[in-house]
């Protein structure tokens, strides 16, 4: 017997990084030390008092049943207060947040809770990868809308056709963006909201890196904005901000209509979040928020070994002021970035990520991580250099 994908899945192409993983690990099993610069994974542990708490919880026999759908009132409770004292958003944890796998789980099932086969999604250009096969899934259609350094990497809304503005469903931010390291203004927010609410599009910020700021920066959530709430919902995560990633556990907020259509497609996948997990994320969000001060410093640091790196190899980049990557410009002579860091692998060990798997706009342009012990950092920097001082 044949078995045939369905025609969605067909086209979808593999996941970048589960093909780099493969080729990494043939690397390592022929001796080479490879240092990864690709993914998005955070090295550091959260702090030592929500790792007690979910540790405490996990003892209650009580709580290896089945959590309340949706996430738990506490957590969702601890949510909304969250978003109450770091963007001073009054949000209602009954009716506007909801509990996620993990932020991805939530990007992936809104495109199943708000598009039908054919709609128009509004992405920018580079996105997130899921966005894309999100949208190809569900068998709608994209219009790009490119991210260039000229316009500091903002969608530039004159440039979307007013036919294509009153026919699409749902436009896609993400500030700070992966894989840019841009940010986002207030008067930008405003301007999308203004958008989206003459031409009835549902806007979904993806919003994982707030609170992964450089030397004072504070950065924005879409909500802050005056009538978001009527058109907006967000994507928020513990793992980028809290090093919680294995743990899978997120939000959306926002719209609360959107907040319940996507709690009831949920239901229909999973029940909820390990009740423990829960129990850790919302102290994660409500206790000493202290320890990220700390945790920046470290990743400001790699982010400016990086940068000098970057600088003394030929590269064009900006050092980015939140979020976890360097979007580097290639230099002229290298025209492929998938070739670019084939080679660079093969030669050096240092695992880096090509843009134009973020779009066609990154087709000149890597992704750097900053998420790799300082050390390796440095060493991987020093075996960059070296390399294309000798090419």
């Amino acid at each position: 017997m044949k078995i045939r994908p369905a025609h969605t899945l067909e086209n979808i192409p593999p996941y970048f990084f589960s093909s780099l993983n493969k080729t990494i690990a043939d690397l390592k099993a022929k001796g080479m030390d490879i240092i990864r610069l690709d993914m998005g994974s955070p090295d550091l542990p959260p702090a030592d008092f929500i790792i007690e708490r979910l540790v405490e919880s996990a003892r209650n026999p009580k709580k290896h049943g089945y959590a309340p759908m949706g996430g738990s009132f506490e957590f969702l409770k601890a949510v909304t207060d969250y978003y109450q004292t770091r963007f001073n958003v009054a949000l209602n944890p009954k009716t506007e947040a909801l509990a996620l796998l993990g932020s991805k789980e939530g990007i992936f099932n809104i495109n199943h809770t708000l598009l039908d086969p054919g709609d128009l999604v509004l992405m920018p250009d580079p996105y997130y990868p899921v966005y894309l096969a999100g949208a190809q899934l569900a068998d709608s259609r994209v219009f790009l809308m490119p991210l260039l350094k000229e316009n500091d990497f903002l969608p530039d809304l004159n440039l979307i056709p007013k036919s294509v503005a009153r026919e699409a469903k749902m436009m896609w931010l993400n500030y700070p963006n992966n894989p840019t390291g841009a940010v986002a203004g207030l008067d930008f927010f405003a301007k999308v909201v203004d958008f989206a609410l003459e031409n009835e599009i549902v806007i979904v910020h993806d919003a994982p890196y707030t609170d992964l700021t450089f030397e004072g920066y504070k950065a924005h959530s879409i909500l802050e904005v005056p009538g978001a709430r009527d058109v907006a919902i967000e994507f928020n995560s513990l793992s980028k901000t809290y090093n919680m990633a294995g743990w899978r556990i997120g939000m959306a907020v926002g719209n609360p209509e959107v907040i319940r259509l996507l709690a009831s497609y949920k239901s229909q996948i999973d029940n909820s979040i390990f009740q423990p997990i829960m129990d850790a994320g919302a102290l994660a969000l409500t206790g000493d928020q202290s320890w990220l001060v700390e945790r920046n410093q470290v990743y400001q640091e790699r982010r400016d070994v990086i940068y000098n790196g970057l600088i003394e190899a030929g590269f064009e980049v900006d050092k980015p002021k939140a979020a976890l990557y360097l979007w580097a410009r290639l230099p002229q002579k290298y025209g492929d970035p998938m070739q670019f860091c084939a080679e660079v692998l093969n030669a050096t060990g240092v695992s880096l990520t090509p843009g134009v798997i973020y779009g066609p706009s990154g087709k000149d342009y890597i992704r750097i991580s900053i998420i790799t012990p300082t050390a390796q950092i440095e060493e991987a920097m020093r075996r960059l250099v070296q390399w294309m001082k000798s090419n």
